[in-house]
């Protein structure tokens, strides 16, 4: 282990040297002094000391107002001693306040002088290990929620995929619903947090169509009365695959799955939930899946212009939309039109 540094700041030179001959007896300990408040402060920030003792009398710069500087450069671990008269009582309440560790009455005790270093030295390295070794508990702490948000995503990644491979039109579509989400969450307000996992839920809007049949799902005209009502049924499916798990991204995901249906108006499916009674992510899921839709090239249609698809949610909106979400949708056009192109289902590879 590295010796032990003390910073000696004294306007005095002959008070420095008393100090420093006090600590001759302690060898594991580096000594640098300074007579100039500014030249001490430069010396710290240039490198770690573990006690600074500092008097108060200074002609540019009293004690206390140094160790408050001194609290700013980078020297978290540093203890400060404060060297008065013992008449300074005033003083002593200040310095407690700017964050002095001790004090010391001049004319010092050599002994003791030397004695409080020592113990102050220890103190200040022992607390800079334990932050250091915190730190390093929080680095490995970051690193295991990564991986474990590394796998989660994988998984999710895994299920959005599963439901891709019984619906051939899916293509980036859900990929750009997520995106759309987050994107609306911005322009609402929502956390960074809110808006990862808007992106991520989003996309696993439609798992639940793993569960409906293949002459239902794949059928190239026009669903029957009674297998839209078969068709109807993955909103709840979806909703049994997802709803059990502890993610907080699984549970919106879950959320949405049952709710992108609903319409604002009470006329939507599985429960037929009005205005509020729908999620905030199931009515932004809705107005993102449904433009992207009517922007995207399918086999039974071209794909609308931007400014066709907002004319259409613009009547759709009190009655399949949240007025406020259109409005959201709106403000964000911009950035929707840019997942639009850089997401789009004919561009290359990356």
């Amino acid at each position: 282990m590295t010796n032990g540094r003390i910073l000696l700041l004294d306007d005095s030179d002959v008070n420095l040297t008393i100090y420093r001959a006090a600590l001759a007896s302690l060898p594991e300990i580096d000594v640098t002094t300074a007579t100039n408040p500014k030249i001490a402060l430069a010396l710290l920030r240039e490198a770690q000391f573990d006690v600074a003792v500092v008097d108060y009398r200074m002609p540019e710069m009293d004690g206390i107002t140094f160790i408050r500087e001194a609290s700013h450069g980078g020297n978290e671990s540093l203890l400060s001693v404060m060297l008065t008269a013992e008449t300074d009582v005033e003083v002593r309440q200040a310095a407690l306040d700017a964050g002095v560790a001790d004090f010391l009455i001049k004319p010092i005790d050599r002994a003791e002088f030397a004695a409080r270093m020592r113990n102050l030295v220890a103190l200040a390295r022992s607390r800079r290990q334990l932050a250091d070794r915190a730190a390093l508990l929080k680095e490995e702490v970051d690193r295991a929620t990564a991986a474990l948000r590394a796998q989660e995503i994988e998984t999710i990644a895994r299920l959005t995929r599963a439901a891709e491979f019984r619906d051939s039109i899916t293509g980036l579509h859900v990929v750009r619903v997520g995106e759309i989400c987050a994107a609306l969450g911005r322009t609402i307000g929502l956390s960074a947090g809110e808006c990862d996992r808007l992106m991520l839920a989003a996309p696993m809007h439609d798992i639940g169509k793993v569960a409906t049949p293949d002459h239902i799902l794949l059928k190239p005209g026009r669903l029957t009365p009674d297998e839209f009502e078969i068709m109807k049924r993955h909103t709840v499916a979806g909703y049994g695959i997802l709803k059990d798990s502890t993610s907080p991204m699984l549970q919106m995901a879950a959320e949405i799955a049952l709710s992108h249906h609903e319409k604002w108006d009470g006329t939507g499916y599985p429960h037929g939930l009005r205005r509020t009674e729908i999620p905030l992510s199931a009515r932004l899921c809705s107005i993102a899946d449904v433009f992207d839709a009517l922007t995207s090239v399918r086999p039974y249609k071209h794909a609308w212009t931007i400014d066709d698809a907002l004319a259409e949610i613009d009547a759709l909106s009190e009655k399949q939309f949240d007025p406020d979400v259109v409005a959201v949708f709106h403000a964000s056009i911009a950035e929707i039109v840019e997942i639009k192109r850089r997401l789009s289902d004919d561009a290359p590879a990356a």
